[in-house]
């Protein structure tokens, strides 16, 4: 005869075996939780986030590549700001991309991947699902980690085309077609404001200065406000001739074929300990430009107007509007 002790422990185990089963059968046929808030809500196929394996194809100068559809980790060089306009989640960006005032934000929970060439090793721990260069040196190592799409510097030369490029990147045509709408509306905002400020034959020039005094001129395309001022605005250049060329550096000898009736400097001084810019402004050619004379020099700070992505572009709109309608009135108050 079987002890009742022992009946007692059978039949225990054969219930826990019981529990057991039914809790891997309950596992195996649960319904996974929804990804949206309600499951009640019809799924938005626009926003809805692809399938681990999903690519698409997309063609660069390295050829055509396999990218994820929508990609949700992003590691960048020089293209934090294009890339964040239209919606990208940069997870990884180069040293300089965290001094723009313009994404700190968006950037917060990003992390530094080295300058100007980003790391391999920091690449590979932050496992991007693709990754965005301007410059192509570490190409090999880093298209082992993710799909790696190469873009140079001027691959696109405008607004426009950048914000069209991007969002093809990030596969979002949406917020790229949003992105360009709210920057026309702003742009003809900020033309609408100026008139009677600024005469439409007025010229403006945008110069900076390097710490060891070497003096520029930039076009429409190579930061400092250029496709903002030139562009948004449609403001003119001082150098009609010579509108092609995006940088020509200038002496003091050639500084009045390039002074504008507006002139906007910028000082790259990164060791705040050069006195470029002290002799810049005590030099008798420098005031005797028309701009100097009429109280229309404008300096301003390098990290601000240095950038030229789509979002430092629209931003700075409202900053050249700001400083030559104050300008304006200052000088109107004197008269």
């Amino acid at each position: 005869m079987i002890p009742n002790k022992t009946i007692k422990a059978v039949l225990a185990v054969i219930f826990v075996f019981s529990l057991f089963l039914t809790a891997c059968g309950g596992a195996n046929t649960a319904t996974p939780a929804p990804a949206t808030d309600s499951a009640s809500k019809p799924a938005d196929k626009s926003t809805e986030a692809p399938t681990e394996n999903k690519m698409r194809s997309i063609e660069t100068p390295k050829g055509k590549i396999q990218i994820p559809d929508k990609p949700q980790r992003i590691v960048t060089d020089y293209y934090a700001g294009e890339l964040i306009a239209v919606g990208g989640n940069v997870i990884g960006a180069e040293t300089e991309a965290f001094k723009s005032p313009f994404t700190v934000e968006q950037l917060k929970n990003a992390q530094d991947v080295g300058s100007p060439r980003i790391n391999v090793e920091k690449t590979l721990e932050l496992a991007p699902d693709l990754i965005v260069v301007m410059y192509d040196d570490n190409y090999e190592a880093l298209s082992k980690i993710a799909p790696t799409v190469y873009l140079p510097y001027g691959t696109a030369t405008n607004i426009y085309d950048t914000v069209k490029l991007f969002g093809e990147v990030v596969g979002d045509k949406e917020k790229a077609d949003k992105f360009i709408a709210d920057f026309d509306k702003k742009a003809a905002e900020g033309r609408e404001k100026l008139k009677g400020i600024v005469d439409e034959n007025a010229t403006v020039g945008l110069y900076e200065l390097t710490n060891k005094g070497d003096l520029w001129i930039f076009g429409d395309n190579a930061g400092r406000g250029g496709q903002t001022v030139y562009n948004a605005l449609k403001l003119k250049m001082p150098h009609k001739d010579k509108s092609k060329e995006q940088t020509v550096q200038l002496s003091m000898e050639t500084l009045p074929e390039y002074a504008a009736d507006y002139m906007f400097v910028t000082f790259y001084n990164p060791e705040k300990n050069s006195e470029a810019l002290k002799t810049l402004q005590e030099s008798a050619v420098w005031n005797a430009t028309a701009a100097a004379k009429n109280n229309q020099i404008f300096y301003n700070d390098y990290d601000t107007f240095y950038r030229y992505d789509p979002i430092a572009i629209t931003a700075h709109i409202d900053m050249f509007v700001d400083m030559l309608i104050k300008r304006h009135e200052e000088n109107k108050s004197k008269k």
